[in-house]
């Protein structure tokens, strides 16, 4: 599939990924200074009704010290119990939480939170972050090695997908982000030498935004969002660099030489002109010949010329 972007086209890959099988989606929680102070209570009341019993025990009192002892230590038990449910979430992480290996929800809500105590809350932070892949060796489309290096600003969007979709998503992140970025540095070439196709060199803009949706397709089911995706190191490869340079160098010294072809013809077509307008002299062809050739020698060289002054009759 292709698109064209002023006129030029522009390669378009769909990268399908499987679809996720896990959507985020919020858990309910309890507010967190509340049940700080009910799990106080309700250990204090242990603590209280374990006193108790021993004081029945000790007067006497028999099965019903030993029954206020025994629901005295459970009820100090599930205060205890009850603390491991404070939760604190702090601005930009989010926690995944699990109830015996099931998906329960997510906490996204910044402050201090209580949530069923068994379950199990893994933190992912949602900050924004930076990916700067390493400076990688790849053949362009013309077959040319060359060296190219990128950074990726991509953000968690989906914490359920980026938990239990993929193994690590920061691994994997990474992983597409350079898998990324060899496919588009294989498909365009380094320079267009003026063809009228894109380049990585000419046509950054559009590289970067075919980056970008690239990178996004082969992570959106892990539950990333990319921001945005940049080229920051472009060259060519050691063993070609010095080639390329003469390369280079050869077609910028061409085209300043036919710039100024065109320019010194116009001169001389101009200087033709102006003496004929004014009839300062008049030129048979040969003259005309032997004038535009002095002109373009004068013009186009790229040395000083040696003036002769010609102090005999026009002919001599």
């Amino acid at each position: 599939m292709a698109e064209t972007s002023g006129g030029v086209a522009l390669e378009s890959t769909v990268v399908e990924m499987p679809a996720p099988r896990t959507s985020e989606r919020p858990v309910r929680a309890a507010n967190g200074f509340v049940m700080l102070a009910v799990s106080t209570l309700v250990f204090l009341a242990g603590v209280a009704l374990l006193v108790v019993g021993i004081a029945l025990l000790a007067s006497g009192a028999g099965q019903g010290g030993l029954f206020t002892m025994i629901a005295g230590a459970l009820v100090m038990a599930i205060g205890f119990v009850m603390f491991f449910g404070l939760t604190a979430v702090a601005p930009g992480e989010a926690r995944v939480v699990q109830l015996l290996g099931r998906y329960v929800g997510t906490l996204r809500t910044p402050g201090f939170q209580w949530v069923n105590p068994i379950t199990a809350r893994r933190r992912v932070s949602t900050r924004i972050r930076n990916h700067e892949t390493d400076v990688t060796k790849v053949n362009d489309a013309d077959g040319n090695p060359i060296q190219i290096a990128t950074v990726v600003v991509w953000q968690v969007e989906d914490t359920a997908q980026a938990v239990f979709e993929v193994d690590d998503f920061l691994e994997f992140v990474a992983i597409q982000a350079e898998t990324a970025v060899r496919h588009i540095a294989g498909s365009y070439p380094y320079d267009a030498h003026g063809d009228p196709r894109l380049s990585l060199r000419d046509n950054a803009d559009e590289i970067n935004e075919q980056l970008s949706a690239e990178i996004a397709a082969r992570v959106s089911s892990a539950g990333v969002k990319v921001i945005e995706s940049r080229i920051i190191h472009l060259a060519y490869a050691p063993e070609i660099a010095h080639a390329m340079l003469r390369r280079q160098q050869a077609g910028a010294i061409v085209a300043a030489r036919q710039r100024i072809v065109d320019g010194a013809v116009g001169m001389v077509e101009m200087a033709l002109e102006k003496l004929a307008e004014h009839e300062v002299v008049e030129l048979d062809e040969e003259r005309k010949a032997a004038m535009v050739s002095n002109l373009l020698v004068v013009l186009v060289g790229d040395r000083d010329t040696q003036p002769v002054v010609n102090a005999g009759t026009l002919y001599q």
